[in-house]
């Protein structure tokens, strides 16, 4: 048996993994018979979408992911790392209720504890989930009602601008769009954020891999794929520079990429790092240390690509036309260089910055109590 009869709050990490291994439709099968709540990775975002998405672990995780996980008193991993920007440096405080049951067919990832005392499984997610699947698993509707009423209460914390403009983003996508996300702030903000209407939708995204300009090749890889479908690139002024010469590539294909630059003019993750880390030295970061962003709205133009600047994410839903029509675009939404992403988490701690009221907290863990 993988599952104990004996939890009363048990949840299921899923991973990239369970994409890998064509496991998704088993996935969304457990969630329905059994009403555990589903927490994804950034990895895989997109296998948990429209209303059953509760959020992503980790250290830019949704907060309502994480405090799910440390009231949980089962955790489930399947096909996940559960890396140190899942988990923090301190596995301690990872789950710290909660028996611990790890499914990876990678050895060397079991091969490191995070728990003493935590059940170890070989084996490939879709099998994994198979046998989840066979098992007399009750029904966890009523916690599963409680984690959702938990995130309704947190809904309107924790929002940035960038966070907002993925919101609107989301509601001009049609259903199960196919979206490519680069690296960056805005990256961090689509796994927050981004909201995908149905359940076929896919997001692909660079992950950890810190593969900054990712998102453009991304794109043009997946509209290839699917037969010169459309594809919604989500980017930054940072990693659109990257990969800048495959507007190019979109241009000569007429390839139906729609291109929505988060434009903040700054590197903004590292730049974060540096002024809360390093006191503010900014080196090439900022316009004030050496970063500058060009025009791209001139750039696009210059491809033979239509293109628009919009001086805030409000402007996104009189552009619909353009991201339904069967031509290639570019959107350069500008926000301000001071948008922050939040909320994140110290690699050292258990609680996310910035914290909280008390009695928002208290409020929350009553209900998950």
């Amino acid at each position: 048996m993988i599952f104990h009869l004996t939890s009363r709050k048990p949840v299921l990490i899923a991973g990239n993994g369970i994409r890998a291994a064509g496991a998704a439709g088993l996935l969304h099968e457990f969630m329905d018979k059994t009403r555990i709540p589903v927490l994804a990775t950034m990895n895989a975002a997109d296998l948990i979408q429209d209303k059953e998405k509760l959020g992503f672990i980790g250290v830019y995780g949704n907060r309502i992911a994480n405090m799910v996980v440390a009231e949980a008193d089962l955790v489930i991993s399947a096909g996940a790392r559960l890396g140190i920007r899942q988990i923090g440096n301190r596995p301690e405080y990872f789950a710290p209720k909660a028996f611990l049951v790890r499914a990876d067919v990678d050895q060397y990832e079991l091969s490191r504890n995070i728990k003493e005392d935590e059940e170890k499984h070989l084996i490939d997610a879709k099998e994994f989930l198979k046998n989840l699947l066979d098992e007399d698993i009750p029904c966890y509707a009523e916690w599963h009602d409680k984690c959702f009423e938990a995130k309704k209460i947190l809904e309107p914390f924790d929002k940035e601008l960038g966070n907002y403009c993925i919101e609107a983003i989301s509601e001009q996508l049609p259903e199960n769009p196919i979206v490519a996300v680069d690296v960056g702030q805005h990256q961090c903000w689509s796994a927050q954020s981004l909201v995908l209407k149905g359940t076929e939708g896919r997001i692909l995204i660079g992950g950890s891999y810190g593969s900054m300009g990712c998102g453009l090749p991304y794109a043009i890889g997946a509209s290839f794929a699917k037969n010169r479908e459309t594809v919604y690139c989500i980017t930054g002024d940072g990693g659109l520079q990257m990969n800048i010469q495959e507007l190019q590539t979109v241009a000569s294909e007429r390839l139906p990429i729609k291109i929505i630059v988060i434009n903040n003019k700054v590197l903004g993750k590292i730049s974060e790092i540096q002024a809360g880390y390093y006191d503010g030295r900014f080196c090439i970061t900022t316009p004030d240390s050496g970063y500058t962003v060009p025009d791209f709205e001139k750039v696009a133009k210059a491809y033979g690509i239509k293109a628009k600047t919009l001086t805030g994410f409000s402007g996104i839903s009189g552009c619909k036309e353009w991201l339904y029509d069967n031509e290639p675009c570019l959107l350069n939404i500008i926000l301000p260089e001071d948008t922050l992403l939040l909320p994140k988490m110290n690699w050292n701690q258990k609680d996310m910055f910035p914290a909280l009221d008390n009695e928002v907290v208290s409020k929350v863990l009553s209900i998950l109590a």
